[in-house]
């Protein structure tokens, strides 16, 4: 059983400051406000939130409002596939693009665990003091095999 003050260690072989702020902040009791975060776990984490936000509403939107302002250029067919632009990046375009976001958030959002020591590789990671030994529970009242 691994004990809950261990902390994940730097290069240098010490423990980093932003793991050791994170490791003793109790994130129940910190308010949470999206225009001004109380840690700076929340902070990062927010700020990547909203660069994926300002980036999906451009990939949603930015077809439609071109094809708004430039009808002519957005209603011409494509040379290739011969449907018109705007229906090209609406359809595919915008969930191709929702992906690519996904899949950036995720590679952000483990760069951030990694700069705050968050693993989640380990079993019982942020199991509470409560009693909770991080194991699985069935779920339909059973018994787990």
């Amino acid at each position: 059983m691994s004990d809950k003050n261990t902390h994940e260690t730097a290069t240098d072989g010490g423990t980093t400051q932003a793991a050791q702020r994170h490791q003793n902040t109790d994130y129940l009791d910190e308010e949470v406000n999206l225009l001004k975060p109380s840690t700076p776990y929340m902070r990062d984490h927010l700020r990547i939130v909203w660069a994926g936000f300002v980036a999906w509403a451009i990939i949603v939107f930015g077809p439609v409002t071109l094809t708004a302002v430039a009808p002519g250029v957005m209603t011409a067919t494509m040379p290739v596939l011969g449907f018109p632009w705007h229906y090209f990046l609406v359809a595919f375009g915008a969930p191709t693009g929702a992906l690519i976001l996904a899949a950036i958030y995720a590679r952000q959002r483990d760069k951030l665990d990694e700069k705050y020591g968050i693993d989640h590789s380990k079993p019982g990671a942020g199991a509470s003091d409560s009693g909770d030994s991080g194991e699985a529970t069935a779920a339909d009242g059973g018994t787990q095999r």
